[in-house]
């Protein structure tokens, strides 16, 4: 279900973005923080796997990376910037005010259905590619996981919880090039606005409430 390809982008993310939200913290801060990434990540994949799988297909998490950088085809980079390792370290900076927040957004996913099963269940060739809207119930089903977490981090009492799966779901939510936000804002508009709304609400929950 998961390759050791995938793990290796899973806990470089986590130490990433557990290092920038814990950045003046003690070792034992950093590893209360580095469990805590890992459950908001594992939870959100584990969805996505579990969505996809139901959809008779398979994903492959990635790193964020960037290659094209204009309209044109001839703006790319020779060589694939891993953006989604970069962002969470400089978004210390800007965002340093605001605790433990820091840019979550840092791994995507590709999918492929699984021909033979579709075969097997539908026909032949029949819902044999991913639509837009199959990529984005996949994406979507990973957000609302993160903000179940935050809802069960709220009556559990940790605040620190509830702050990483909101800013995780919110940095996610930004449809921007391959992120989940992009997937889920292209296979349905009211989705995306519902599922923003909800977000934009736990994020102002975690300014003035928590």
């Amino acid at each position: 279900m998961i390759n050791k390809k995938e793990i290796i982008n899973i806990l470089l993310i986590t130490v990433i973005i557990a290092f920038s939200v814990s950045l003046i913290g003690n070792l034992i801060g950093f590893l209360y923080t580095f469990l805590a990434v890992f459950i908001v990540i594992g939870i959100n994949i584990f969805a996505k796997k579990l969505m996809s799988f139901h959809l008779d297909s398979e994903i492959e998490i990635k790193l964020w990376e960037i290659k094209r950088f204009g309209f044109k085809t001839h703006q790319h980079l020779k060589k694939p910037f891993p953006i989604g390792a970069f962002l969470p370290i400089v978004s210390k900076i800007f965002l340093f005010p605001f605790q433990s927040c820091v840019w979550m957004a840092s791994l995507v996913f590709d999918v492929k259905p699984k021909i033979w099963r579709k075969a097997k269940r539908h026909g032949l060739y029949s819902f044999s590619e991913m639509t837009e809207y199959h990529l984005g119930l996949i994406a979507a089903v990973g957000i609302v996981a993160n903000l179940v977490l935050a809802v069960i981090g709220y009556f559990l009492n940790f605040p620190e919880f509830v702050r990483l799966n909101i800013y995780f779901a919110f940095f996610n939510m930004i449809p921007l090039s391959n992120l989940d936000g992009n997937k889920i804002f292209f296979s349905s508009l009211i989705l995306w606005s519902f599922l923003a709304s909800i977000v934009l609400i736990g994020l102002l929950a975690t300014f003035f409430v928590i």
